[in-house]
């Protein structure tokens, strides 16, 4: 199983970036899927699921902001983070939970500073 996230970076307070997480290895429309981020000095928490139904919830801190989707085509999912603040810098990361268990992804910074 391999979770590769991408579309990390540097953006200014206010503004948008879409993370992606290309997944291989499993059957990914029997997975739910997951962004989870962690800041320095604090906890990994999460931020977004999607089902394998398609059924999505975000966190209250991002609610109104991030979007999460999915591609089963693709077998891609993503978050769509718009009006980024400085307190959303982490490294965000993929996570995918199905029939073969809990996998994550190495993970991808952003960093959201003027």
């Amino acid at each position: 199983v391999q979770l590769v996230e991408s579309g990390g970076g540097l953006v200014q307070p206010g503004g948008s970036q879409r993370l992606s997480c290309a997944a291989s290895g499993i059957i990914f429309s029997m997975y739910a899927m997951g962004w989870y981020r962690q800041a320095p000095g604090k906890q990994r928490e999460l931020v977004a699921v999607i089902t394998s139904g398609g059924r999505t919830n975000v966190v209250d801190s991002v609610k109104g902001r991030f979007t999460i989707s999915r591609d089963n085509a693709e077998s891609t999912v993503y978050l769509q983070m718009n009006s980024l603040k400085p307190e959303d810098t982490a490294v965000y990361y993929c996570y995918a939970a199905g029939p073969s268990g809990a996998n994550w992804g190495q993970g991808a910074q952003v960093t959201v500073s003027s």
